[in-house]
């Protein structure tokens, strides 16, 4: 028998599975204290939590018994998870509950703004009867662009069919097949802002999202166009934004979101008659805390059964001699996949692992899980972790293929990873050296030696005099200091690549600069924090 703690207030209809299953007891203590909790977590199998209980080293180490943590909703901050990686405890949250919540938010966000109806909601209530100045637009008819179509983008894009909207849809990992199933046009963030009459985002907030519209996306956009936020604040930059709406170029705004929530008193958004705002309730309805509770009551039942799971964030366990093996290289993995996702182009449709040498001998799953977290983390941010890598790959129709080879190519271990996309092939080689740790060895076709870290420029190059110092002289001349280069070439005069390793990262600025120099064929930036 199976006993599993609710530390905190879920309703008994979301966790029915629990209830129902022989091999399960649940017992429902709310309110309990750090030191109540380390008291009676050695007597349970499982642990189930809202946001309330915070689940801390002490807990985690006092739960002799835990096999998994469950997390009835999105985030997880309230949990410590290299405590509970390190104790072999999965811990799960339930991503697909508030899917239908947050894709009806939406619309609800998109009506209000594209009809005014919480400025004309106002003004009817203070006792003013006024039908001239609220003057809407149709949804039907107009080109709605889906920046992110992922699980809740997808579902937007199929609902606004109803309406009579033509899709236009971005996403990293969209093909022109999968974009065609969907009823939706394929195309760039900058296509979507020129051609949408509405525009609506779905991506998580990483580096790469982050102020994705920006002011060079509002100076393209349509006159009158119309703009929802239900995503991540951040996304969207809110100033920029603001001198949009000002000028005539954005007829509204709906924002659930923001940059910093709560937002501030003096917040342009709260009391700008044409931009419509809430509270971050995406996920805020009856159904969506229901779903999220049974999502994860199922996966509680598949881990303490041993039984296939999905939604883990954290580590699952690995046999001590696989991991003896393996540990020293995911790092190396992760950065090899960071490092080719940064150098690629187009919608990804292939994830190639090539593992050589000894490495060939061990199963290197667990290894390959780092490899495509690194790939698609690069994108798809925090909501990629080495447990779910495989999965968020499946979901995507995005194809992971393994190779090995007992032949060492001259190192005793080596990883290559390859990513294709829609537009081109590119691979990244990487080993461990003793006495140097990490190391690139090959870009491509063109071999190199450089440490993973900090701030790379990968520059393609035709092989001649003068090119390493033109690059060092402009870069000089930018204020950007070179710490390491290296260069490497097939045939004398063919094409090159040069990687420097620079103190910060390089400005689009510096990087416009350096792709208007005429000898070079392309400067790609990889960034790791």
């Amino acid at each position: 028998m199976f006993r599993v703690l609710v530390s905190d207030p879920i309703s008994d209809q979301g966790i029915q599975k629990l209830h129902d299953a022989a091999d399960v007891e649940v017992v429902k203590k709310t309110g309990l204290s750090e030191d109540e909790l380390v008291h009676i977590i050695g007597q349970y199998d499982a642990l189930l939590v809202r946001s309330q209980t915070k689940v801390t080293p002490r807990i985690i180490e006092a739960g002799s018994r835990l096999k998994v943590i469950g997390r009835a909703g999105v985030g997880v901050d309230n949990i410590d998870l290299p405590a509970a990686t390190k104790m072999g405890i999965v811990v799960i949250n339930a991503p697909d509950g508030n899917t239908i919540s947050t894709c009806e938010h939406t619309f609800a966000m998109m009506m209000a703004c594209a009809r005014q109806i919480p400025q004309a909601y106002k003004k009817t209530v203070s006792g003013v009867w006024d039908r001239k100045t609220f003057l809407g637009v149709e949804l039907n008819g107009k080109t709605l662009g889906v920046v992110g179509m992922g699980r809740i983008g997808s579902e937007v894009a199929r609902r606004a069919k109803a309406f009579g909207m033509e899709i236009m849809g971005y996403d990293p990992f969209l093909t022109e097949e999968r974009a065609e199933k969907q009823g939706v046009t394929l195309a760039t963030v900058n296509e979507i802002c020129q051609n949408a009459d509405f525009i609506t985002v779905h991506t998580p907030l990483t580096p790469e999202t982050k102020h994705m519209i920006g002011p060079a996306q509002f100076q393209i956009m349509k006159k009158g166009m119309r703009i929802v936020n239900c995503a991540r604040g951040g996304i969207v930059d809110e100033q920029a934004l603001m001198v949009a709406v000002n000028d005539g170029i954005v007829a509204g705004a709906a924002f659930d979101v923001f940059e910093v929530e709560p937002p501030a008193p003096d917040h342009p958004f709260l009391n700008h008659p044409a931009i419509v705002v809430a509270p971050h309730l995406g996920a805020s309805t009856f159904e969506a805390q229901e779903n999220v509770a049974i999502d994860v009551s199922e996966e509680v039942i598949h881990i303490l059964r041993n039984e296939p799971f999905k939604n883990a964030v954290n580590m699952p366990p690995v046999p001590a001699n696989v991991l003896k093996k393996l540990q020293p290289y995911f790092s190396l993995g992760e950065r090899l996949g960071h490092f080719a996702a940064q150098i690629s182009s187009g919608s990804v449709t292939e994830i190639v692992a090539s593992y050589s040498g000894e490495l060939a001998d061990v199963d290197t799953a667990p290894l390959t899980r780092y490899v495509v977290k690194g790939v698609l983390q690069h994108h798809l941010g925090n909501e990629v972790n080495v447990v779910n890598a495989l999965h968020q790959a499946k979901s995507r129709d995005l194809a992971i293929t393994v190779q090995k080879s007992t032949t060492t190519q001259g190192f005793t271990n080596l990883i290559s990873i390859t990513i294709k996309t829609k537009n081109e092939s590119r691979s990244i080689s990487g080993t461990l050296l003793p006495g140097l740790g990490e190391r690139v060895v090959k870009v491509d076709e063109f071999p190199i030696d450089i440490t993973p870290e900090g701030n790379l420029l990968l520059i393609s190059h035709t092989d001649k005099p003068g090119i390493i110092g033109k690059v060092g002289t402009l870069l000089g001349n930018l204020d950007v200091n070179i710490a390491e280069m290296q260069v490497g070439r097939k045939n004398i005069g063919g094409t090159a690549v040069m990687v420097l390793t620079i103190d910060k990262a390089a400005t689009n600025d510096v990087l416009k600069q350096m792709v208007e120099l005429a000898e070079l064929n392309s400067v790609k930036q990889v960034v790791f924090s």
